[in-house]
């Protein structure tokens, strides 16, 4: 049975939709949780400290234990101040669920400057300004989870969602480099990628009909996601640097691999039209590996050249 008796937990965007399920189960299992919610609007709009309120209430009313933070994640001073909510009312941090989000959809020719600045400092900018002050908590600990809300958009692209996606990608990044630097100190960083009913869905489509019939709208309830999350964030867990989907109670490993691609003769000087020639190779998907790190695939590469790195 996995428990998170004695455990403290932050998890942003945490008053409604995902982060809400995400709070309530954690809560469930005996975590003390830092309910971290801004609450504006889905573009990013505006405040209303009732959303984080109404889910603390709702963990102290099924005798769990809950504190709100209404800081927003897109600044240092923010990220701090939601770090210190559960060092101050706890005196611990041991798991981060970084999920605080803004979502719209703007064609890529017609996205300013500003929509993709705003994108990213929520997601991107708020997940570095979260999990800086969270990680030098955990490091003295000797102990900490990061659960990081990527999205399927960011590995695998969607229309209209350029600012998205790419903020999105960037945490699988910031994530993965955590991982290998939090590894000395019992610090593990791993990335989900969920799909599940919330504004972002309602709100783009707006077709409450069109929602109702969709089968696929109706299989992602948001709490099918969330045993995931909390399976991430327990002790329980014992690896990292990996990302994962959830969607609709399918559990599944998202990675990226590496082909073996063409070797050019190392005493050599290859061309654009050799690539051409040996395009077979280059673009093959099998035999392939998942490096651990930049340095694998550099060690990869020495070992074929019979050079040491």
């Amino acid at each position: 049975m996995i428990d998170f008796n004695g455990r403290v937990a932050v998890v942003t965007g945490a008053g409604r939709g995902l982060g809400r399920e995400y709070a309530l189960a954690l809560a469930r299992r005996g975590a003390a949780v830092v309910v971290n919610d801004l609450g504006g609007s889905m573009s990013g709009r505006g405040s209303d400290i009732a959303v984080a309120d109404q889910v603390v209430a709702e963990i102290s009313a099924a005798g769990g234990t809950a504190v709100a933070s209404y800081d927003s994640v897109d600044s240092p001073e923010g990220g701090e101040a939601i770090v210190h909510a559960a060092l101050d009312r706890f005196g611990r941090l041991d798991a981060v669920i970084s999920n605080a989000g803004i979502f719209n959809s703007i064609p890529f020719d017609e996205l300013s400057a500003e929509d993709w600045r705003r994108m990213l400092r929520v997601h991107l900018d708020g997940g570095f300004y979260l999990s800086q002050p969270a990680y030098r908590a955990m490091k003295s600990q000797g102990y900490g989870r990061f659960v990081f809300i990527a999205s399927s958009a960011g590995m695998f692209g969607q229309h209209l969602e350029a600012h998205y996606a790419a903020a999105k990608a960037g945490l699988v990044g910031l994530s993965n480099v955590i991982a290998l630097e939090g590894a000395p100190h019992g610090i593990l960083a791993n990335t989900v990628l969920p799909f599940g009913m919330s504004r972002m869905v309602t709100e783009t489509l707006g077709d409450p009909k069109a929602l109702e019939d969709n089968g696929f709208f109706r299989a992602i309830r948001p709490e099918l996601v969330a045993p995931l999350v909390v399976y991430l964030a327990s002790n329980s867990c014992e690896f990292s640097h990996q990302n994962f989907s959830a969607c609709a109670g399918r559990f599944a490993r998202v990675f990226v691999g590496l082909g073996e691609g063409w070797m050019a003769p190392s005493d050599s000087n290859p061309t654009a039209d050799d690539v051409a020639a040996h395009l077979s190779e280059v673009t093959a998907t099998e035999p392939f590996t998942v490096p651990g790190s930049i340095y694998d695939e550099v060690f990869g590469v020495t070992e074929r050249l019979g050079v040491n790195a």
